[in-house]
């Protein structure tokens, strides 16, 4: 028999917001954090917006000796686990057997794009000795664990942009084989040249603005951000009081192997009939779906195919973030976590914004430019990737 797991705990720092509150609070108010990027050049690029956090200061969580030889990612992870700790009121995380699973797709892609720079205008020898030391990428998930002081199994997953997911059904399974007592799970990704840069010339990139579901979009807006979340047993989380704000009922993956970026609809489909599955649910008792909804013509058709393909009696509300925050790659499922947990809880129903033109393809309620009241009681949260990773958690209110 499963033991029930718990969400008491939520840190998420964002294009949007800083700490639950501001996020929540702007992404029910349909607030968009796209900006013009200024961390670098982006001349010659076919967009020039982004979702960078412009009021980020590591040293509010942080000393400056160590935020000046740690990356970004690991900056911004640190960062929201912080704040989710903070939240999770009372909680000592080194009294238990704490453990950390963290996602991201790029790590710290700055430290390789600082010793290229440094490479290229001078020599090998120009190069910075802590960015050769911070650049890969389990090293985030360590210097977590390291600044926290946790104890427990430490894992980090490289599944792009359904990671954030993956790292918190790998938390979910650690306490449901009782290998820890708390988790710190969730994803963080930096704002990077080099994702910019590759996503531009895929041509996937949008001009202005990320309009997922509408007729006219014109693709995704890299992002980047970090959503941290505390799981623990129902058990351990009435013991001590505290708040909690979901249960998480199960999670179902799937890897089609079917195209390096285009979705598979039967793979999509499948993960989220998997996740169901493993939730003991039926379809009828879904009340909302945080979609992964990035805004390119592929992507959220194939989405929207496979939400009715699994969905056949109703039509389920389903709104994107990323239209908010951007794509925030290997944060983007695990601050989804944290929209569908803020959902279950306040019952309220963030919107797609900048939401023109109806798509027949896309045939679905995307909840439109405004945040909808609604009794949620379940939730799904979606997260696919290149290569056919697929990710889907089920939430529940607390019963």
């Amino acid at each position: 028999m499963k033991k029930r797991i718990v969400v008491t705990g939520l840190g998420v720092v964002s294009s949007i917001g800083i700490g639950k509150d501001a996020f929540w609070q702007s992404l029910i108010q349909g607030k968009s954090g796209i900006s013009k990027v200024e961390s670098f050049d982006t001349t010659g690029q076919f967009n020039h917006n982004g979702g960078e956090i412009k009021n980020f200061k590591p040293e509010q969580f942080l000393n400056r000796r160590k935020a000046k030889i740690m990356g970004r990612a690991s900056q911004l992870a640190i960062a929201a686990a912080k704040l989710a700790i903070g939240d999770a009121a009372g909680i000592d995380i080194n009294k238990a057997v704490t453990s950390i699973c963290i996602g991201t797709t790029g790590g710290e892609s700055q430290e390789i794009e600082k010793m290229d720079s440094a490479w290229v205008k001078g020599s090998h020898h120009n190069i910075d000795s802590w960015s050769v030391i911070q650049y890969p990428v389990n090293n985030i998930t360590s210097n977590v664990g390291l600044e926290l002081k946790t104890k427990g199994p430490n894992r980090t997953f490289t599944t792009a942009c359904a990671a954030g997911n993956y790292a918190i059904g790998c938390g979910f399974d650690l306490l449901q084989e009782d290998k820890t007592e708390i988790v710190i799970a969730g994803g963080s990704d930096a704002f990077s040249y080099l994702a910019f840069t590759g996503f531009n010339q895929l041509g996937a990139v949008a001009p202005e603005k990320c309009q997922p579901f509408d007729k006219n979009r014109r693709g995704m807006i890299p992002g980047e951000g970090a959503g941290m979340v505390i799981l623990e047993t129902f058990e351990s989380a009435q013991k001590r009081k505290a708040h909690i704000y979901a249960e998480i009922l199960g999670y179902g993956l799937s890897c089609d192997a079917f195209h390096m970026t285009n979705p598979q609809v039967e793979g999509v489909a499948e993960c989220m009939a998997s996740a169901l599955k493993d939730a003991c649910l039926y379809q009828q008792e879904v009340d909302y779906i945080c979609a992964h909804g990035t805004g390119t013509k592929f992507n959220d058709r194939a989405e929207s195919t496979a939400i009715k393909k699994v969905f056949t009696e109703r039509r389920v509300p389903v709104s994107s973030i990323k239209s908010m925050i951007g794509h925030t790659m290997g944060a983007a499922s695990a601050i989804g976590l944290i929209s569908c947990c803020l959902a279950v809880k306040n019952n309220i129903a963030p919107p797609t914004i900048n939401y023109e033109t109806p798509d027949p393809e896309c045939d679905i309620d995307c909840i439109p430019n405004s945040s909808r009241k609604l009794n949620i009681d379940i939730a799904l949260n979606n997260g696919f990737a290149f290569g056919g990773n697929n990710s889907c958690l089920v939430v529940s209110k607390l019963k």
